[in-house]
């Protein structure tokens, strides 16, 4: 799997809040919203964002486990989320960082597929499972999210490419 990444995109602090809040404008006049459903981990940066800029209290989670380090793996469901009622779903976010292949999207479409689903980030393969998206990055992108890196020197693109 790891062969697939080809690319390397870094979000630092700062762009993941801009992009997040972006997404938030896009989904501003598209509600009200009642409430959100993060999908954990990744979602609850951006959840947390999006949830004060458009004044939604009532956040809950879905669980899912599918990544390590630049490798997919099966996905499991470690936490369902139980809708309350179709006419409360149909007025709830579903947000995560990134859409990727679109197997954990499929996994939580499922449990809430009424609900409006909205990603920071998005790629080719994902995108036709999410309603919103902010920026989509090529599918061989292995995006770098601030929670997974620190700061360090890099050498410079035209130093690696010899190596």
């Amino acid at each position: 799997m790891k062969d697939r990444y080809n690319k390397l995109y870094p979000i630092s602090w700062d762009q993941l809040h801009r992009d997040s809040k972006a997404l938030a404008w896009r989904l501003l006049d598209l509600g009200p919203w009642q409430g959100i459903v993060a999908i954990t981990r990744g979602g609850l940066v951006p959840a947390a964002v999006i949830a004060r800029e458009l004044e939604i209290r009532v956040i809950d989670t879905v669980c899912v486990s599918s990544y390590a380090w630049q490798d997919q793996g099966q996905c499991s469901v470690l936490k369902r989320f139980q809708p309350l009622a179709p006419e409360v779903t149909a007025k709830t976010l579903i947000i995560d960082d990134l859409v990727d292949t679109g197997r954990t999207a499929k996994i939580v479409r499922e449990m809430l597929p009424e609900a409006h689903f909205a990603t920071v980030y998005a790629k080719p393969a994902g995108r036709p499972m999410v309603d919103t998206f902010i920026t989509e990055v090529s599918q061989d992108t292995w995006i770098l999210f601030p929670w997974d890196s620190e700061a360090r020197f890099v050498e410079p693109l035209a130093d690696q490419k010899g190596k």
